[in-house]
């Protein structure tokens, strides 16, 4: 089923406002139900609302033709120290029937872009120390081991 779903892929990735909440909405409820958390879509939506209305994140969707199937959000760091704004890739999900195909490293394509117009010295994450297929996807997209404890492993890359 994946080769098929590869072979027809209509991919596009942008960049979604308040207009456009519906498409990640039901991600992002599958997101926290893979990070062990009971599915509430409703939360999902506000959640997602408020960040976007005040300002305080930026989601960019992967669409398959039109149909939703894969999101990243962004949430600023500020370094009074540096004086600079940098940002958290904090949020990752393909939907698994998407899983493998590129659609990842798509949207961590789209962050790194933006930070980059942003004017931002790097992107940084975290990760499980046991989620090994995400670990590999940052480390081919360039991101560098920073730090790990017993339970997450923190990433950054470059981008100036």
């Amino acid at each position: 089923m994946i080769g098929s779903i590869a072979n027809s892929l209509q991919l596009s990735v942008k960049k979604i406002a308040i207009d456009d909440l519906q498409l990640v909405v039901n991600l992002f409820d599958k997101y926290r139900v893979f990070y062990k958390k009971e599915s509430d879509v409703a939360l999902a939506e506000r959640f997602l609302k408020e960040r976007l209305v005040n300002n305080e994140s930026v989601i960019y969707v992967a669409l398959d033709a039109k149909s939703p199937i894969g999101f990243t959000q962004l949430y600023p760091k500020f370094s009074s120290g540096r004086a600079e704004k940098n940002w958290i890739l904090n949020d990752l999900y393909v939907d698994e029937n998407y899983r493998k195909q590129g659609i990842g490293k798509k949207l961590i394509d789209a962050a790194i872009n933006f930070a980059k117009e942003k004017n931002a010295k790097f992107v940084q994450l975290e990760t499980a120390t046991d989620n090994y297929n995400a670990q590999h996807l940052y480390e081919s997209s360039g991101f560098i081991k920073q730090a790990p404890d017993d339970e997450f492993i923190i990433y950054r890359i470059n981008v100036d």
